[in-house]
């Protein structure tokens, strides 16, 4: 029988927690009576766990109840510039209507922004992607200068969030392909 619990992510707390599909119950801590190898196997613990943690709870509570799952989440912030081509999800952007550029031209975009940024000073370079971003990214996220805020694993392209949780703050990427087109990635935090 299929458990009616399943975990979804709370964008308002940026917290994971559990929702009960049968009395639309949400709770923040894990129901009575699940072990950590039941949580696993609830529908959005992929998404939402970490696989390297061992537990899925901070600590043990009164009779063995346990506590929120807010530790597990593995959460990133990136700032990003973005290339689309004719082969993109959706070949168009704020900046051009419709976009025919190839693959081959997209990456020589981004690899002439990562070739100018990395003759940045560390300490400017957060200032320049920006910069960079704002005239040039044909993401909507331009506007902000590329920043995508914060974010957890399962949100994101798997592509992109690979290349982006392997990356330490302050770290920029190489060439990220993902649905979306060619990207650049800043890791923040």
């Amino acid at each position: 029988m299929t458990s009616p619990w399943e975990i979804r992510f709370s964008n308002s707390r940026q917290l994971p927690y559990f929702f009960n599909n049968e009395d639309k119950r949400s709770e923040w801590s894990v129901p009575r009576g699940f072990s950590d190898v039941t949580v696993r196997q609830l529908r959005g613990a992929e998404q939402y766990l970490t696989p390297l943690d061992p537990r899925i709870h901070k600590d043990e509570g009164p009779a063995g109840q346990a506590g929120e799952l807010g530790q597990q989440v593995q959460r990133a912030r990136a700032m990003h510039i973005l290339a689309k081509h004719r082969n993109s999800r959706r070949p168009s952007s704020w900046r051009e209507d419709v976009i025919t550029r190839s693959l081959e031209e997209a990456h020589d975009i981004i690899q002439g922004h990562i070739d100018r940024l990395s003759a940045v000073p560390e300490s400017q370079l957060q200032t320049a992607f920006a910069s960079i971003a704002k005239t040039e990214s044909d993401c909507s996220s331009a506007k902000k200068g590329g920043d995508l805020g914060d974010f957890v694993r399962g949100q994101m392209q798997a592509s992109f969030e690979e290349a982006c949780f392997s990356l330490r703050p302050g770290q920029m990427s190489g060439i990220v392909d993902t649905d979306s087109g060619t990207h650049v990635i800043l890791r923040l935090a």
